[in-house]
C-alpha cells in the first residue's frame, strides 16, 4: 500500500512500459482532474492514450449541470498529440459505484491496476490536501469488475444523457430558474484588470499574449496580481478550475506562468481569447485595444469564489 506520489506511480509510471489504455472506474470524478490530467501528459509519453472514466456515483446523489458540462467539453474538444481519445461515461443504474479503480492496458490486456480510496479529483491527486491509501491490485480481476460495471452505464455526451440521468444545481448560480446575480454577495470577489498600469491593453500580454510572430493570436490570459495569487482565493500548484461565465458558458482554467501572474485556459491557450473576442463583438485573431473595451463598458473581469473548484466569472455590461 501507498499514500504518496499518487499521481506519479498510478498516472504516469505506467507509461514508461508503454501502457497505452487506461480505465478509470471512480466513485467521484471531476472535469478539472480530467483537464489537469490531459494538460500534464505533455511530453510523458511517445504512444497516444486512451482514456476511458466511468463516474459511479450518480445513481446516488445524482450529477451537477457544472460537472456534467464540463465532461462533455473535455471529451468534443481537441485533443493534444499524447491523447487518441477521451471517453466518459455515468452510471445510472442502482446500485451507484463507490470503488475507485485504476486500469492500465497494453496491446489491449489488462497488465497494471490499483484500488484504494483516491477519486478522481485534484484534492487526492494534485497538492497534499487530503491522505489517500491506494495498493496494487490483480489488474485481471480489476478489469473483470469494470466491465461488469459498463452495461449500466451511458456516455456523457450521449444525446440523451439527460433522461437517465438527474442535473442538479451545484450553486444558485447554475440553477436556470433563478436569476443569476441572486445570492452572490454572500460569497467572496476579487475584480481583476485587463488593461495594464498605463492605461492601455498589454501590446504582447494578457487579451494580446498571442500577437506576436509564430503564436497563434487568440493566445490570451487574465492578468493575475501577486497580492491575489498569495491570497489564497485562486486555487494554484498548476490545479484546474472552473469558471460558469456570466453569459453560461464554462471555462476550465488554471493559474501559471512565473509568480502565478496569470489565469489561462490550459488545455488550450486560445479558447480564453476567443471568448473575451466574442463578448467585444471582435473577429477570432484581432488585437484587442482599449478602446475596444470601451466601447463594451468595461475593463476589467470579477470572479465569485463558489467553492474551491468553481467561480462564477462576471464580464457582463
Amino acid at each position: 500500500m501507498f499514500q504518496a506520489d499518487l499521481a506519479e506511480k498510478i498516472l504516469f509510471e505506467p507509461l514508461r512500459d508503454e501502457a497505452e489504455e487506461l480505465y478509470i472506474l471512480s466513485a467521484y470524478a471531476t472535469p478539472n482532474m480530467l483537464s489537469w490530467y490531459i494538460k500534464n501528459l505533455y511530453h510523458k509519453t511517445a504512444v497516444p492514450i486512451r482514456i476511458n472514466l466511468i463516474v459511479g456515483m450518480v445513481p446516488f446523489d445524482n450529477m451537477s449541470v457544472s460537472i456534467h458540462e464540463g465532461f462533455q467539453q473535455l471529451v468534443s474538444s481537441t485533443l493534444p498529440h499524447e491523447v487518441a481519445q477521451v471517453k466518459c461515461s455515468y452510471v445510472i443504474d442502482k446500485p451507484a459505484e463507490h470503488a475507485n479503480l485504476f486500469i492500465w492496458c497494453k496491446s489491449g490486456q489488462p497488465v497494471t491496476a490499483f484500488m484504494g480510496s483516491a477519486n478522481f479529483v485534484q484534492s487526492s491527486f494534485v497538492g497534499r490536501h487530503r491522505s489517500e491509501l491506494m495498493e496494487l491490485c490483480d489488474p485481471v480481476e480489476a478489469m473483470s469488475c469494470y466491465d461488469a460495471v459498463v452495461p449500466r452505464t451511458v456516455y456523457c455526451n450521449h444525446a440523451e444523457i439527460e433522461e437517465y440521468i438527474i442535473l442538479r444545481p451545484t450553486h444558485p448560480v447554475l440553477d436556470l430558474e433563478c436569476n443569476l446575480v441572486e445570492g452572490l454577495d454572500d460569497y467572496d470577489s476579487v475584480t481583476l484588470s485587463l488593461i495594464t498600469k498605463s492605461g492601455e491593453t498589454g501590446t504582447r500580454s494578457g487579451l494580446n499574449w498571442g500577437q506576436r510572430r509564430g503564436r497563434e493570436p487568440n493566445q490570451a490570459y487574465i492578468p493575475l496580481p501577486s497580492r491575489i495569487a498569495k491570497s489564497g482565493f485562486f486555487p494554484l500548484e498548476k490545479r484546474h478550475f472552473t469558471a460558469i461565465t456570466d453569459d453560461r458558458h464554462q471555462l476550465t482554467l488554471r493559474v501559471e506562468q512565473q509568480n502565478n501572474k496569470a489565469i489561462t485556459t490550459p488545455v488550450r491557450n486560445s479558447d480564453l481569447g476567443e471568448y473575451f473576442r466574442r463578448r467585444l463583438g471582435l473577429r477570432n485573431g484581432a488585437y484587442v485595444t482599449r478602446a475596444d473595451l470601451d466601447r463594451y463598458g468595461r475593463t476589467d473581469v470579477k470572479f465569485v469564489k463558489l467553492d474551491e473548484e468553481t467561480f462564477y466569472m462576471d464580464f457582463s455590461q
